[in-house]
């Protein structure tokens, strides 16, 4: 019975998480280089969303 080859098995998973990491930061430079709205963009879009109120409000009145 052939013994296992540890090393071969090491290289493989290393070479996977590499996979794994260049993907995930070209996916992470491909949103910003899109500029899709993400958690920086939702903040000011909260904040514009309440100042809209109080400014039709005294226009209103």
């Amino acid at each position: 019975m052939a013994k296992p080859n540890y090393s071969f098995e090491k290289r493989q998973r290393e070479l996977a998480k590499k996979k794994k990491k260049e993907e995930k930061e070209k996916e992470k430079a491909g949103r910003k280089m899109a500029g899709e709205p993400g958690e920086a963009a939702s903040a000011p879009e909260g904040g514009q969303a309440p100042a809209d109120p109080p400014a039709a409000g005294p226009s209103g009145g």
